[in-house]
C-alpha cells in the first residue's frame, strides 16, 4: 500500500529520537524510527528532506537523517523525472553554498555523508545528465577551506564507489561497464583539470591548512593508479618531495608517494621513475634511517621503500621474461642499491618498520636464489691451475665428464628462465672480457658460458641473430664489442684461443649479419692465433673449425685469394717424415683444409676461367707429388716405409675430394673444372695396379671414383672400363664388395649408356665372385664366413641393379649356360642360405625374371619358373631356418609373395592348373586348400590377400 503522503513540514520533535546524544525515552526514540522509515517509503518526502537542507535550518541530527532520506532516494527509487533530478542537484548545491558562508563547518559526520550523497549523484548522473559535475562545484568552492573539503571527501567517496578494489562491488557486469565508462569520460573531460585544482590546493594550504593537505594527498594517492602518471610528474612529485619534510604532511607524502610508485607501469619507466625518487631522497637525507626519530614517519617510509623495491624487481622479472637484457641488468642493479637501506630498516628495534621490509627482502632472496645456483654453476665450470692441457690423463677426463653434467643443469635452469641465464652470462662475460689482467680459466669460462648459450638459449640454431628480439640483441651484443673485437684471441694460452674459435664457428650466422667482422676472425684463423698456433691440438681443432666456418659463409669472394695464398703452404702433400721434424697440421687435418680452399673457390664470384686456374693451382701441386711417391713406392722394399708411402698417397686421393664443394647449382662443369678432375684421374688410376700395398691403395681410388660418377657424370665412363679391369685381378673377398657398389653405381645412373661395358665385364666379375665364394676356407673362421656373406648380399645386390635397370639384355647376352649358372645362384640364394637379406633380394630378383621373360622373353625361361622358381616360393618358408619373428624374414616373405603374384600374371591359368594338379599334390597338400583357397587368393587382384594368406 503506497505511504500517506507526509506534511510539507518537517516533523522536528518527531525526529528528536534519532539525535544519538539525547537523552530521548525508548518510545520516543521508537517513534522517529517509525517516522524515519515513513519517510524514506512515501513518494514525496525527499523533496521536503532536499528543501530542508537547502534552507540549512534543522540541528545536525536532522540535516543526518535528511541526507539519509535522500541517499535512499538516489539509490533505490530509479525513475525520477527530470523535474525532480534537477531538484536534488539543486538542493545539493544550494546546501554547498551554505557551506561557504558558515563561520564553523558541519560536523566530520554530516560532512561525509553529503560527499556520500554527491557521489552517488555523481555515479548516476555524470554521464547523462550532469556531465560539468566537477567544474560546478569547483567553481562554486574555489579556495573556500569548507568548500574544499567537500569537494576532496566527495573526490573519496566516487572512488569508493567507482575505483576502490579494496570495496567489495557488486559483480554484475552492468556497474562493471558503467564504471569504466565513467573512468573513460572523467580521462577525457575533467582530470586534468582536477589535477590542477590538487595541485593548487597542495601549494596554498600546505602551511595553513595541513588536515586539508592530508586530505588532498590522499585523493591524489587514490586517483593515481588510474590517471595518466605524465599529469602528476616533474611538478607533483617535487611538491610531495619537498612535503616529505614538513612534520604535518610528511606520512600522507610517503603514502602518496607509495601509492604512485605502486602504479602499474611499463618497466624501463617504472625502473626511472623509482631511481630518481630515491636519488632524491638520498640527497635529502631520508637514507640516513639511524638519524630519525620519528618512528610513525619511519613506518610510512619503510612502506616506501619496500613498495620501491617490489616495483623493481617486478620490473626486473618482466624485462627479464620479454628478453630485455641491458635494461633488466640496469634494473637489477637498482635492485642490488636499495640492499643497504632494506637491511637498516629491517633490523630496526620497531616491530611496525621491519614488518614492513619482508615483501621486498622475500622477492629479492628470490633473486638472489635463482642467481646464485647459475653463479655457482659457472663457478664450478672453472679449470683449476692443475689441469694437464697437454697431457689428459685420467684427472682431467673426469672434470671434462663432470663439465658435461654442469651443462645439462645449466641447460635445465635456461628452462626455467632462459633470460636469467641469458642475464647472469651477460654480467660474468662482460667482466672477464677486460681479459689482460684476467687469469686464463676466468677467461676461458666466460667464453665457454657464451659457447653453453647456444645450445641452453630455446632457440634453433642458426636463428640466434635473425629477427629483432632482445635475445638477439644480447648475443650479437657480446660477440661483436666483446668477443670478437676486444683481442681475446691472442691470449696466451690454448684452452682460451680453442674456446674463441669454438664460439665463433657456433655463432657463424653472426657474421653473415655483420660481414664486417670477418676479416678480423680470418686473420686469427690464418696465424699463430690459430692454424699457426705452437700446440698441435690447437693447430689440428682449428683446421676443422675453419673449415666449417668457411662451409657456413661460402661467399667470401673479396678474401679467396688471400687466403688461398696464406695456407699454400698448409696444402703441402707431406711425404712421410725422414728428418723427424712433424708438419704443422696432420693429414687429417689437412683433409678440412683442402675442403676449405674448394668451398671458396666454388662458392666465389669469381669467372669460370678464374675458377679453373684456381682449382689446378690447388690440386696440381697434389697430383705431380702423388706421381713421384707412386714411383717411389713401387721401388721400396722395405714394408714399413711401403706402408707410409701408401698412406700417404691415399690421403692425396682424399685431398682431391674437394669435389664434395659442388652442388646442383654449381656444377663441376659449370665452374669450367672438368678438365682439371680428369686429370686427377689420370694420375691416380696407375695406383689401381700397384703390386704393394693393394688394399689401402685402391680403397683410396674406389671412393674417388664413386665421388667422380656425381661430379662428372659421362665424362667418367672412358676410365670405368680400365678402372675395373685392374680392380678384378688378384681379387679378394672384401675388394669384390667394395668393387661392386661401384659397378651398381655406374649401372643404376647411366642405364643403357654403359649396357655394352656391363655386357663385358658380367661374366668375369660374376666367376671372380663365385671364385673367392668356392674358396676353402677354415670351418670356425668367423671372419671368413661373414666376408663370404657379405659378398653373396653385394652380387645378389648388384643382380638386382642389372635386372631393375631395364638393361635385360645384359644378362640375355651371356649365354645359355652362363644364365642358367646365374639363375641357379639366385634361387639357392632364395632357398639355402639361411641370411634373409639376400634372400629378400633374391626373390626381387625372380619377380623382375618373371616381368621380363615369364610370357613371351627367353626361351626356355617358362620351364625354368615352372621347375625352380614355383618350388622355391614354397621350399624357403619351410625352411626350418625360416624365422617369422624376424623383420627381414618377413620382407622375404612378402616378396615371395609377389614373386608368385607375378607368375599368376604372367602365366594366368595355365599357373593355377599346375599348382591344383600337378606341385600341391606332390606336397600332399589336401584339396581343399589348393584347389578351394590358395587358388582363390592368388587370384584375387589385391596382393596383401596373399601376402597375408601365405603368412
Amino acid at each position: 500500500m503506497a505511504c500517506q503522503s507526509v506534511s510539507a513540514v518537517m516533523d522536528e520533535q518527531a525526529l528528536l529520537g534519532l539525535n544519538p546524544n539525547a537523552d530521548a525515552p525508548y518510545r520516543q526514540r521508537l517513534q522517529a524510527l517509525a517516522y524515519f522509515e515513513q519517510l524514506k517509503e512515501s513518494q514525496d518526502a525527499w523533496e521536503v528532506c532536499a528543501d530542508a537542507l537547502a534552507k540549512g535550518i534543522y540541528d545536525d541530527h536532522v540535516k543526518f537523517f535528511c541526507f539519509q532520506v535522500l541517499e535512499h532516494q538516489i539509490k533505490f527509487h530509479a525513475g525520477l523525472s527530470a523535474a525532480q533530478q534537477q531538484l536534488i542537484r539543486e538542493a545539493l548545491m544550494k546546501w554547498l553554498q551554505n557551506q561557504l558562508m558558515n563561520a564553523q563547518p558541519e560536523k566530520a559526520f554530516i560532512r561525509n555523508k553529503a560527499a556520500q550523497v554527491f557521489a552517488l549523484t555523481f555515479v548516476m548522473e555524470y554521464i547523462t545528465l550532469w556531465p560539468k559535475f566537477f567544474f560546478d562545484i569547483l567553481n562554486l568552492v574555489g579556495l573556500n577551506p569548507h568548500g574544499v573539503d567537500i569537494y576532496l571527501r566527495t573526490l573519496m567517496a566516487i572512488d569508493a564507489e567507482v575505483v576502490d578494489r579494496d570495496i567489495v562491488h557488486t559483480p554484475e557486469l552492468q556497474e562493471t561497464r558503467r564504471n569504466t565508462l565513467i573512468k573513460d569520460s572523467m580521462r577525457e573531460q575533467c582530470i586534468p583539470s582536477l589535477v590542477e585544482s590538487w595541485f593548487q590546493i597542495l601549494t596554498a594550504y600546505q602551511q595553513t591548512h595541513p588536515e586539508l593537505t592530508c586530505q588532498c594527498l590522499e585523493v591524489v594517492g587514490a586517483f593515481v593508479s588510474w590517471i595518466d602518471l605524465n599529469l602528476i610528474a616533474n611538478d607533483f612529485v617535487n611538491l610531495l618531495l619537498s612535503q616529505m619534510s614538513m612534520e604535518d604532511l610528511r606520512e600522507e607524502a610517503c603514502d602518496c608517494l607509495f601509492e604512485i610508485v605502486n602504479k602499474g607501469m611499463d618497466p624501463v619507466d617504472k625502473t626511472k621513475l623509482v631511481e630518481s625518487l630515491c636519488q632524491v631522497l638520498q640527497s635529502a637525507g631520508f637514507f640516513n634511517i639511524e638519524q630519525e626519530e620519528d618512528v610513525d614517519f619511519l613506518a610510512k617510509f619503510s612502506r616506501l621503500v619496500n613498495g620501491m623495491g617490489q616495483s623493481l624487481v617486478l620490473s626486473w622479472s618482466k624485462l627479464v621474461k620479454s628478453g630485455n637484457v641491458k635494461e633488466a641488468a640496469e634494473t637489477l642493479h637498482a635492485v642490488e642499491a636499495k640492499v643497504p637501506l632494506l637491511l637498516q630498516l629491517l633490523v630496526h628495534e620497531d616491530d611496525d618498520i621491519s614488518t614492513n621490509m619482508v615483501g621486498f627482502c622475500y622477492d629479492y632472496l628470490h633473486v638472489l636464489k635463482q642467481q646464485a645456483v647459475m653463479l655457482a654453476v659457472m663457478k664450478k665450470l672453472t679449470y683449476d691451475d692443475e689441469y694437464n692441457f697437454e697431457n689428459e690423463g685420467e684427472d682431467e677426463a673426469m672434470f671434462v665428464e663432470y663439465r658435461k653434467q654442469l651443462k645439462m643443469l645449466l641447460d635445465r635452469l635456461a628452462q626455467v628462465s632462459p633470460e636469467l641465464l641469458l642475464e647472469a652470462v651477460r654480467r660474468v662475460f662482460t667482466s672477464t672480457m677486460r681479459w689482460q689482467t684476467a687469469p686464463f680459466m676466468e677467461v676461458e669460462v666466460a667464453i665457454r658460458l657464451l659457447y653453453m648459450l647456444g645450445e641452453a638459449l630455446p632457440v634453433s640454431h642458426g636463428a640466434h641473430f635473425s629477427g629483432d628480439s632482445a635475445k638477439t640483441s644480447a648475443l650479437q651484443d657480446m660477440m661483436r664489442t666483446q668477443l670478437v673485437s676486444c683481442g681475446v684471441s691472442g691470449y696466451q694460452h690454448s684452452s682460451v684461443c680453442l674456446e674463441f674459435f669454438e664460439t665463433v664457428v657456433r655463432y657463424d650466422k653472426f657474421f653473415i649479419v655483420e660481414p664486417q667482422h670477418i676479416p678480423n676472425v680470418l686473420m686469427a684463423f690464418l696465424d699463430q692465433r690459430g692454424l699457426r698456433h705452437s700446440s698441435p691440438k690447437v693447430r689440428s681443432r682449428v683446421a676443422y673449425l675453419f673449415s666449417r666456418f668457411i662451409k657456413t659463409l661460402k661467399h667470401m669472394t673479396a678474401f679467396i685469394e688471400d687466403i688461398l695464398t696464406r695456407i699454400q703452404d698448409l696444402l703441402e702433400l707431406a711425404p712421410p717424415q725422414e728428418n723427424g721434424f712433424p708438419a704443422l697440421l696432420t693429414s687429417d687435418d689437412q683433409l678440412f683444409m683442402f675442403e676449405a680452399a674448394g668451398v671458396l673457390i666454388v662458392s666465389g664470384e669469381s669467372p669460370v676461367e678464374r675458377k679453373q686456374v684456381l682449382m689446378r693451382s690447388l690440386l696440381a701441386p697434389l697430383t705431380d707429388a702423388f706421381r713421384l711417391l707412386l714411383a717411389k713406392l713401387l721401388q721400396e722394399s722395405v714394408e714399413e716405409r711401403q706402408a707410409a708411402l701408401a698412406d700417404c698417397l691415399s690421403h692425396a686421393v682424399g685431398f682431391a675430394r674437394t669435389s664434395k664443394a659442388f652442388s646442383n647449382k654449381q656444377t663441376v662443369k659449370q665452374c669450367g673444372c672438368t678438365e682439371v678432375y680428369r686429370d686427377c684421374l689420370h694420375s691416380f688410376l696407375p695406383a689401381l695396379s700397384c703390386p704393394v700395398q693393394r688394399g689401402a691403395l685402391r680403397s683410396a681410388v674406389r671412393s674417388f671414383l664413386h665421388r667422380m660418377i656425381i661430379c662428372l657424370e659421362e665424362e667418367v665412363l672412358p676410365f670405368i672400363p680400365a678402372a675395373s679391369e685392374h680392380m678384378l685381378k688378384d681379387c679378394e673377398a672384401k675388394d669384390l664388395q667394395e668393387f661392386i657398389p661401384l659397378i651398381s653405381q655406374i649401372t643404376a645412373k647411366f642405364k643403357r649408356q654403359v649396357s655394352p661395358f656391363l655386357q663385358q665385364i658380367f661374366m668375369p666379375l660374376v666367376l671372380a665372385i663365385f671364385e673367392v665364394l668356392g674358396r676353402p676356407a677354415e670351418e670356425n673362421d668367423q671372419t671368413a664366413a661373414l666376408e663370404k656373406q657379405m659378398l653373396r648380399r653385394s652380387y645378389f645386390a648388384f643382380i638386382q641393379t642389372v635386372a631393375g635397370s631395364g638393361m635385360n639384355e645384359v644378362l640375355a647376352n651371356q649365354g645359355a649356360e652362363n644364365i642358367e649358372r646365374v639363375l641357379f645362384t639366385i634361387i639357392q640364394g632364395a632357398v639355402e642360405f639361411p641370411d634373409p637379406i639376400a634372400q629378400k633380394t633374391c626373390f626381387i630378383i625372380l619377380t623382375r625374371l618373371v616381368e621380363l621373360w615369364g610370357k613371351d622373353g627367353m626361351v626356355g625361361f617358362p620351364d625354368f619358373i615352372y621347375k625352380h622358381i614355383v618350388p622355391a616360393c614354397f621350399l624357403a618358408p619351410l625352411k626350418p631356418t625360416f624365422d617369422l619373428s624376424d623383420a627381414q624374414t618377413v620382407l622375404t616373405l612378402s616378396e615371395c609373395a609377389l614373386t608368385l603374384k607375378m607368375i599368376h600374371l604372367k602365366r594366368g591359368s595355365e599357373f593355377i592348373q599346375f599348382l591344383q594338379h600337378e606341385y600341391l599334390p606332390s606336397l600332399q597338400v589336401t584339396p581343399e586348400i589348393s584347389q578351394q583357397e590358395l587358388c582363390q587368393v592368388l587370384q584375387q587382384p589385391d596382393v596383401k590377400v596373399l601376402k597375408n594368406y601365405i603368412k
